[in-house]
């Protein structure tokens, strides 16, 4: 069976935060990336990092870290082509460095749906969770195109691809993120 590379999605610029790098800020004792890190370690074969500030504060967590190839702040599509072109596996997944309630079985159960699809993604409800997802390499080419024309949103470069959306309603909690001092205040 092929291994997955994870994907830390920390390249954000934390507007909501107060322009702070919310991947380090800290949660009980700890920076929130190093939550996710702890609960998606055991679930991959490599991890790789993207960050587009505080490179080597990231490097500590002993990880690869790369930065967006394109420029502008161009959200996490740019984070996802970052660590496509990093990766050493078939697969990727991943997972935003705020969400540090991440599931445990994220990877087995995105990749049990997989199959044929080019991308499985988590569902609570109705509602997708674009950035917790399990891709394959393969579309990096297609990614780049995306990019390369001007597009940004996620739900739009998923709509051109074979997605499957996974369930996880048993773990709808998993998939809380941390964006506001107020969200981190209350996790």
């Amino acid at each position: 069976m092929d291994g997955v590379s994870g994907i830390v999605l920390a390249g954000g610029q934390g507007r909501r935060m107060g322009g702070v790098d919310k991947g380090l800020q800290p949660l009980r004792g700890k920076p929130m990336v190093a939550w996710a890190l702890e609960r998606l370690a055991p679930q991959v074969d490599e991890i790789i990092v993207n960050a587009n500030q505080n490179l080597e504060a990231y490097a500590r967590f002993g990880h690869r870290v790369v930065p967006d190839a394109i420029g502008g702040h161009a959200g996490p599509l740019a984070g996802l082509h970052a660590g496509l072109a990093a990766a050493s596996h078939a697969l990727c997944v991943t997972v935003p460095c705020d969400s540090p309630f991440l599931p445990t079985d994220l990877v087995a159960r995105l990749r049990n749906a997989l199959g044929d699809h080019e991308l499985a993604v988590a569902r609570t409800g109705v509602q997708a969770h674009p950035v917790f997802s399990l891709v394959r390499r393969s579309v990096f080419e297609h990614l780049s195109a995306f990019l390369s024309g001007g597009g940004r949103k996620i739900d739009a470069w998923y709509a051109s691809l074979e997605v499957v959306e996974v369930s996880f309603d048993d773990q709808a909690d998993a998939f809380r993120n941390i964006n506001t001092r107020e969200e981190l205040d209350n996790a």
